[in-house]
């Protein structure tokens, strides 16, 4: 009994914990001026219980990403349309790239801090890894799309949060104007063909 207690206890903490750190992004201006001890005051639960669920502030971004990560992984891979196997592989690579830049709209500060938790480059995240490896395996259904590959890396290169931040905070662009511009430019790139001025073989 005292160890199920335990592990009821653990679970308990660390949804808190979670929670906690997602008030404390959702307020604060800088995500760089959260430290494991506000969490941890915020959550009511000593450092030591912080440490030892997350190891670290990156381990403890990681998990919070992963816990909002989780209901998109599981719609791409057996939900319902737009991002369901039952809406066509363009429309869904569409909706999946909005959703990616909805999330980075709706988390920006949270978002600049995991893309710099990848020692130094955001392509080094595990984040980034998920992102990349769902919106390739959709791109390689697209009829004569290839190299899904590097096409995911420069789909996902324009929903990158330090551009998301410069567009939607420094220059104020509205949200539903950010998504629209955004959409149109992923329907020309998933456009078969060559690109204008090239010929096949080139």
């Amino acid at each position: 009994m005292p160890e199920r207690k335990s592990r009821k206890d653990a679970v308990r903490n660390r949804e808190a914990v979670l929670a906690a750190a997602d008030a404390l992004f959702a307020r604060r201006e800088s995500s760089a001026d959260i430290t494991m001890a506000d969490v941890a005051s915020e959550a009511g639960v000593g450092k030591g219980t912080l440490f030892r669920a997350f190891g670290d502030r990156a381990g403890l971004l990681r998990a919070l990403y992963e816990a909002r990560l989780e209901p998109m992984r599981q719609a791409v891979e057996a939900g319902p349309p737009p991002l369901g196997p039952a809406t066509p592989p363009q429309d869904r690579v569409t909706a999946l790239l909005d959703a990616v830049l909805c999330f980075k709209l709706d988390n920006r500060r949270l978002a600049l801090a995991l893309e710099e938790s990848g020692s130094g480059s955001p392509y080094q995240a595990e984040h980034y890894e998920q992102w990349h490896g769902m919106l390739q395996a959709v791109l390689e259904q697209i009829p004569g799309l290839t190299d899904g590959d590097f096409t995911a890396h420069a789909l996902l290169a324009a929903t990158r949060a330090d551009l998301v931040e410069h567009l939607a905070g420094e220059e104020r662009i509205p949200r539903e104007r950010v998504r629209a511009q955004f959409a149109n430019f992923v329907t020309r790139i998933l456009v078969p063909g060559p690109p204008q001025g090239l010929t096949a073989t080139e």
